[in-house]
């Protein structure tokens, strides 16, 4: 009878170590990749736009089937669709390391994006399945963020030890392990929910839901990188469109792809909101600072890499604590003190100048901790807030928030920092016209193009530390907004 008890008891949490597996290798799957990308693209020849090609298509796939395989799992099984999704990314992981061409790279990355797709939303509906008691769900929810974590934290470690002792495609490879381990083990140590009656799947809406996300995340990743074009305007715009009819078309089919009722649950929606809001903040500010310290402070790529690690493993005990203080206080008040400790963090920000980068870790590492608390809990309370068959619609929408948080972010943060360097940049007299144009476009282009005259590099750091300290400003009163929103709208709801 004891013994009965112990393995219902600890079953759960076996089962959350095999659902690590997958979320470990996705984070260190990304942060490998941009070591790894300056000799493939050598190896292969691939030019300019493949590289940027080999880089995004994994995010833009993820991104556009977040959705539909979210409702997919719900309908056919989320174990299933997690072991499917496990020997599809192992295959196309297999077919990358080898990949002979950009363009075939370019396909198998694409597949490991839309293999992707399948791993984050069955993972957390099955801890949504694994755990009822809401206490042991958060933890478990602070367990897998804390993983996620840790493998960016761990990622330019390990891809600097591979890359030093073998070739790029080691990169690729070091997920297959992973998925061979979650494939035999998954089985065994996961139970599997589906609903009593299957709903159908709408190929039309799973259509519209690809036309609506892609060239919205295409559009916003081509704003950030290239300045305002027709073309990632009219993107946006079509997204937008197509996404207006999207939601209607849910609205009116027996058996829609995305349940907008979810939408209706007022707890849903502020998380959502919340894990948004932090994403757009948290991606742009990380961003600049990684600009910051290599082009204003003078850090090689790896000094700089090791500053920011840091934040991640304040973000690691963060997500840790955020669960055991919600087993005391309200979720809104965990939330809440999340929230202001990361608005601190920005404030610290806003200080920072061109002589003093330690501030700008510090700023990072208390924003980085305090957004933590949130995203553990807010997870929670979305998977807690909607019906156990709509827990990997839930968890997909999730998923889609972040992808679309960073790419706002990092367009949005990144464009008010430029419009500011461009604002304040003084540069001295005499300097040439053609460097002068240079140096009022960005850092990068004034120390590629003017970084030999005098007193030119100077007035651009200053600027461009400018522009840093109003994204503080910027992202400290969209945190304190936050937390009040999340004292008024969660107070009364238990984390």
């Amino acid at each position: 009878m004891t013994t009965t008890r112990v393995t219902r008891a600890t079953r759960p949490w076996i089962g959350l170590a095999v659902l690590a597996l997958p979320t470990l290798l996705l984070s260190l799957d990304v942060s490998v990749l941009y070591l790894a990308l300056p000799q493939l693209s050598a190896d292969l020849g691939a030019d300019a736009t493949e590289q940027l090609w080999i880089l995004d298509i994994y995010s833009f796939m993820l991104a556009g089937f977040l959705v539909t395989m979210g409702a997919l799992g719900d309908r056919i099984g989320r174990r299933r669709l997690l072991l499917i999704g496990a020997a599809a990314f192992g295959a196309a992981s297999i077919v990358a390391a080898y990949a002979s061409s950009p363009v075939l790279l370019i396909a198998a990355r694409a597949l490991l994006g839309v293999a992707g797709a399948t791993l984050m939303p069955s993972t957390m509906a099955l801890i949504r399945n694994m755990f009822t008691d809401p206490k042991q769900m958060g933890l478990a929810i602070g367990v897998w963020f804390s993983c996620f974590m840790g493998g960016m934290t761990l990622g330019p470690l390990v891809g600097g030890l591979l890359l030093e002792h073998f070739w790029w495609g080691s990169a690729f490879l070091l997920g297959v392990p992973f998925m061979v381990l979650l494939l035999i083990t998954g089985p065994v140590l996961l139970p599997e929910y589906r609903p009593e009656r299957a709903e159908r799947i709408d190929l039309i809406s799973v259509a519209m839901s690809l036309a609506a996300i892609l060239p919205v995340i295409y559009g916003l990743k081509s704003l950030a990188r290239d300045g305002w074009a027709p073309l990632p305007i009219a993107a946006v715009l079509a997204g937008i469109a197509i996404g207006a009819a999207f939601v209607r078309r849910q609205r009116t089919i027996a058996d829609p792809l995305l349940d907008l009722g979810l939408f209706a649950n007022r707890t849903f929606s502020t998380a959502l909101g919340i894990m948004l809001l932090g994403g757009v903040v948290m991606a742009g500010l990380t961003l600049l600072s990684t600009v910051y310290l290599q082009n204003v402070a003078g850090l090689s790529p790896i000094e700089a890499g090791v500053r920011l690690i840091p934040q991640n493993v304040a973000m690691v005990l963060g997500s840790m604590l955020a669960p055991v203080l919600a087993r005391k206080l309200a979720a809104g008040t965990v939330t809440a003190l999340g929230l202001t400790l990361s608005g601190g963090g920005l404030l610290v920000v806003t200080q920072v100048d061109t002589a003093r980068s330690g501030l700008l870790v510090v700023g990072l590492v208390l924003a980085s901790a305090g957004i933590s608390f949130p995203m553990a809990l807010t997870m929670n309370l979305m998977l807690a807030s909607a019906p156990p068959e709509k827990a990997g619609s839930a968890a997909s929408v999730s998923e889609t928030s972040g992808e679309f948080g960073v790419a706002v972010g990092i367009a949005s943060l990144g464009s008010l920092s430029t419009l500011v360097y461009r604002s304040v940049i003084e540069l001295p007299a005499g300097t040439p016209a053609q460097a002068a144009e240079a140096a009022r476009s960005s850092l990068t282009a004034a120390i590629v193009h003017a970084g030999h005259l005098p007193g030119v590099l100077p007035a651009a750091r200053e600027a461009f530390t400018s522009g840093l300290n109003v994204v503080g400003v910027v992202g400290a009163v969209v945190f304190l907004g936050l937390a009040l929103v999340a004292v008024i709208t969660l107070r009364n709801r238990p984390a």
